[in-house]
C-alpha cells in the first residue's frame, strides 16, 4: 500500500497550499446591509474566516481556498475553475460546492443570529481549542486616566507613561500584518485621549473591524459621537452607570446610529435592588439594540447575578460574555460552570491585552508580562504567551 500511495504522490502530487496571509473584504457601499469579511490562511493551510467580527469559522484547505477567492472577489465560476485545477474534482461538482459555501456564509452575513452548525452544517470547533498563528482580538488601554480621580480600578502603578500615537500606530500596524482582525480600544476611559478618532481611522485604513470600550460620557455629545462614526468605529461598548444621566442619553443616541452597541451592566450591592428596573429602562432605552454583558463585583451577588441574566434572557436581551469588560470572574458564562470546572481560556489565545506603556498581558487582569510589542517583535510576544 505504500508502495502505491508512493505512485499516487508522484503523478497525482498534493497541491501546494497557498501562502500563509492575512486577507480583509468590505461590501461595496451600494450593498445592504454591509458586511465584512476577514480570512486569515493559517501555516497548515487551513484558515480562519471571521464574519463582521462576530462569527468565526474554521476552514479546512479546500475551503479556505474557496473563501480566499471570495474575499479577492473572483466569480464563483472563477473559483470553481482554479479548485477544479488544484485538485483535479470535477468542475460541475467544484461549481456546486463554491455556490455552497458563499449560500451559507451569505446566510450568515444576512442572519447573524443563526449558528452556522446546527442550521448551515459547519463542524463545530470548541472555541479557543484550536492551534492558531494570532488571536482574533487586541484589547488595547491606550490610557488608564479616568476623569475619576477616586478610581482604583486601572493598576496605574504598573505604566511609567502613555506611548504616544505615532508609538501606537506602530504597535497597530504590527498587529495588522499579525494577521489579528480586531483592534479594541478600552482604557482606563479612551476617550481622554485626543487621539483616539486618529487610531481608529489608523484601523479601519488597515482593514481591521474597530471596537470602543468606554462609560459613554463623551458619546453624549453630539459632535464627538459623529467624529467617531466618521472615524469608522464599528461596534462600541458602553459601562452602564445607572446614577449618571449622560450615560443614559449616549445609549439613547447610539441605538438611533448605524453603530453596533453593547451595555455592560455591573450588578453591586448598590443597584441590586433596583437591578430589574435597570433592565426595563435598558429595554427602551436601547430599541432593538439589545446586546447585553453581565457581571457583578461581588462573589456574595451570585444569585443576584443569576436572577437578572434569566431576567435579562426573558425579555429577548442578546448577552455578550467575551468581549473586553472590567475584569471580574463573577460573569454569565462562569455561572454555568460546575464546581472546581475551569471557564473556557480564551485569554492569551484569542485574544491579548496591551497596557499603556505597551506590555503586552494574555488579558486584563492577569498581570503577567509576555513582552512589549512597541520594542520587541510579534512573533516573540505570541511564543512567551505559551
Amino acid at each position: 500500500m505504500k508502495q502505491i500511495s508512493n505512485i499516487r504522490e508522484r503523478f497525482f502530487p498534493k497541491p501546494e497550499q497557498l501562502p500563509s496571509g492575512f486577507f480583509p473584504y468590505q461590501s461595496p457601499p451600494e450593498v445592504q446591509p454591509p458586511y465584512r469579511l476577514q480570512l486569515r490562511l493559517e501555516n497548515d493551510g487551513s484558515g480562519i474566516l471571521v464574519i463582521n467580527a462576530k462569527t468565526v469559522l474554521h476552514l479546512n484547505q479546500t475551503a479556505a481556498e474557496m473563501a480566499y477567492h471570495i474575499v479577492k472577489g473572483d466569480s464563483a465560476e472563477t473559483t470553481a475553475g482554479a479548485i477544479s485545477k488544484r485538485y483535479s474534482v470535477n468542475p460541475t461538482q467544484a461549481l456546486q460546492d463554491t455556490q455552497d459555501i458563499e449560500e451559507r456564509i451569505h446566510t450568515i452575513i444576512h442572519s447573524p443570529a443563526i449558528d452556522p452548525v446546527t442550521f448551515l452544517d459547519f463542524e463545530r470547533v470548541d472555541p479557543y481549542s484550536s492551534e492558531i498563528s494570532a488571536p482574533y482580538r487586541l484589547d488595547c488601554a491606550i490610557t488608564y486616566k479616568t476623569g475619576d480621580e477616586s478610581t482604583t480600578i486601572a493598576p496605574i502603578d504598573r505604566v511609567k507613561r502613555e506611548l504616544l500615537t505615532e508609538e501606537w500606530k506602530v504597535i497597530l500596524l504590527k498587529a495588522w500584518q499579525a494577521g489579528i482582525p480586531q483592534i479594541v480600544f478600552t482604557g482606563g476611559e479612551p476617550t481622554m485621549r485626543p487621539d483616539l478618532c486618529e487610531l481608529i481611522s489608523c484601523t479601519q485604513n488597515q482593514g481591521q473591524v474597530t471596537g470602543l470600550l468606554t462609560n459613554g460620557r463623551r458619546l453624549a455629545e453630539p459632535n464627538y459621537l459623529h467624529s467617531l462614526l466618521q472615524s469608522g468605529l464599528d461596534h462600541v461598548m458602553i459601562l452602564l452607570d445607572p446614577d449618571v444621566p449622560q450615560v443614559w442619553e449616549a445609549i439613547r443616541d447610539v441605538a438611533n446610529e448605524d453603530l453596533f452597541m453593547t451595555v455592560h451592566f455591573t450588578v453591586s450591592k448598590k443597584n441590586s435592588v433596583m437591578a430589574i428596573e435597570i433592565l426595563e429602562r435598558l429595554e427602551k432605552t436601547m430599541g432593538k439594540n439589545h446586546n447585553l454583558s453581565l457581571s457583578a463585583d461581588h462573589v456574595e451577588l451570585k444569585q443576584d447575578l443569576i436572577t437578572v441574566r434569566n431576567q435579562a434572557t426573558q425579555m429577548d436581551f442578546h448577552l455578550a460574555w467575551d468581549l473586553p469588560v472590567p475584569y471580574t470572574t463573577m460573569n454569565p458564562f462562569t455561572l454555568e460552570l460546575e464546581k472546581d470546572e475551569l471557564p473556557t481560556q480564551g485569554a492569551g489565545t484569542a485574544w491579548l491585552y496591551i497596557e499603556p506603556d505597551g506590555d503586552v498581558l494574555p488579558a486584563q487582569g492577569v498581570n503577567k508580562v509576555i513582552g512589549n510589542l512597541l520594542t520587541g517583535s510579534w512573533e516573540s510576544v505570541w511564543q512567551n504567551r505559551k
